[in-house]
């Protein structure tokens, strides 16, 4: 979605599958969001400190996940992870310009990632796609995955510092100019080549600090792998939390003193309870007990007892 709200500043959120163009007045000025589309990001814990540092490091980061082309990267600090993204210059600049927008009406750009870090729940940006945050980063989904989708509405939004400048290619340049460029590419080559080892290194610490976690803590081997198995024992966890929860209330029920809990027993995703001391009839403290607790049972009499089945 393509769309400009009026205020002090005039802010666009700008998506590759837009078709809208925009019309300036003389003088204004525009913030840009850029659509999760329109770049790559990671978030990532590394054992550095700051961004100056991590910023030499993006390139090597990014190496395997992104395909052929000309990036520039940018990266912030939020709590204990970095944010990172990679973007091709020459494709916003493109995009802008598809749209009507020339770099003299731009007054920043920014990532939606920064501007939506705090997002509740799914947010349209097309007629078809939404955004929402998960684990911290913003992705974009079909909106039919989504069970409600909000419409796009920045009117209120409150722009983070996190803005970035596009380079601006193909200028032509005079021998004098070059030679300028060439000194000054010298010098940086000189500096380059004594942070070039420094570089290395921490790259290597890097990843002896990655294979030092994986042994210590017997990781898979890919973070596909590791996700899977946090995945199978984080549901696990949620059903023995609930089958724990659901004992909990029975062995705290009020009962009569002719009634008494003489089994307890969990099979097929069901706990069953049988509970002495209770006829048909007599079970009236039981199910006003129950019924204030949202628990999905069944009841059955036997004799003097009385059967409770709970689906978890």
């Amino acid at each position: 979605m393509f769309t400009k709200f009026k205020r002090r500043t005039n802010i666009v959120f700008l998506d590759p599958q837009s078709s809208d163009n925009i019309k300036l007045e003389k003088g204004e000025k525009l913030d840009i969001i850029l659509s999760p589309k329109t770049y790559w990001v990671k978030k990532m814990t590394l054992p550095l400190s700051s961004v100056r540092e991590i910023k030499k490091l993006l390139p090597s980061i990014f190496e395997d996940s992104l395909p052929s082309g000309n990036y520039s990267y940018y990266a912030y600090k939020e709590e204990d992870s970095f944010i990172l993204f990679a973007y091709e210059d020459k494709k916003i600049l493109d995009l802008l310009a598809s749209k009507g927008i020339n770099s003299t009406d731009i007054k920043s750009i920014r990532f939606a990632q920064s501007e939506f870090r705090n997002l509740e729940g799914a947010v349209g940006i097309t007629e078809t796609e939404s955004i929402y945050l998960k684990d911290g980063l913003l992705v974009v989904v079909p909106s039919v995955w989504m069970s409600e989708s909000k419409d796009l509405d920045i009117s209120e939004l409150q722009l983070s510092k996190h803005t970035i400048k596009l380079q601006q290619f193909g200028h032509i340049v005079d021998t004098k100019s070059l030679y300028k460029i060439g000194a000054i590419l010298v010098a940086l080559a000189l500096i380059l080549i004594g942070e070039i080892f420094v570089t290395k290194s921490k790259v290597s610490a890097l990843e002896a600090s990655k294979e030092e976690l994986f042994s210590k803590y017997n990781l898979q081997a890919t973070m596909f792998q590791n996700r899977s198995i946090y995945n199978k024992y984080l549901k696990i966890h949620a059903k023995q939390t609930k089958l724990r929860e659901a004992i909990a209330i029975f062995l705290t029920m009020p009962l009569k003193s002719t009634q008494k809990i003489t089994m307890i027993e969990y099979k097929n995703n069901k706990l069953q309870i049988t509970v002495s001391g209770v006829k048909k009839g007599s079970e009236k403290n039981i199910l006003s007990y129950l019924n204030t607790k949202e628990l999905h049972y069944q009841t059955s009499f036997h004799k003097n007892s009385m059967k409770i089945e709970v689906s978890l």
